[in-house]
């Protein structure tokens, strides 16, 4: 599967989805440690499959997701403002978002919620906010 013709729209598709994984953790302001092992069991696991590009490192670029959330949660970065980082990449870039992109990205985004004594209110709130994103497409 190819997600686009532009390795660099490939790389920022990864890029901004480690921004929306991160705001789901980052919900209670808290990133706990199961959440960040869910994330990289679920990349290892899913995500190097999707498709075959890699960074200018020659690196899957799948691994951009785990590099922008250890990124993210170092420099303590606000949740709401990388879940609309999410949003305006999914509305310039629709063709990327099939059925089975979206899936995968609802089903690590509530893996990743539920990792930690279950899901929150805030946590739960952006998993609806996603839910809606991608039905109204």
């Amino acid at each position: 599967m190819v997600l686009s013709n532009s390795p660099e729209i490939s790389n920022t598709f990864y890029q901004k989805v480690g921004c929306l994984f991160y705001a789901i953790a980052m919900a209670d302001r808290t990133v706990h440690v199961k959440e960040l092992d869910t994330l990289k069991k679920i990349v290892r696991e899913k995500w190097l499959s999707l498709d075959e590009t890699e960074d200018e490192f020659g690196t899957d670029s799948a691994f951009q997701i785990e590099i922008v959330f250890d990124w993210l949660l170092e420099y303590e970065k606000e949740s709401r403002d990388r879940f609309d980082e999410f949003v305006d990449f999914f509305h310039e870039h629709p063709s990327i978002f099939t059925k089975k992109v979206k899936a995968l990205i609802y089903d690590t985004a509530n893996a990743i919620a539920g990792a930690f004594s279950g899901k929150n209110k805030s946590e739960l709130m952006l998993l609806g906010k996603l839910e809606l994103l991608f039905k109204k497409d």
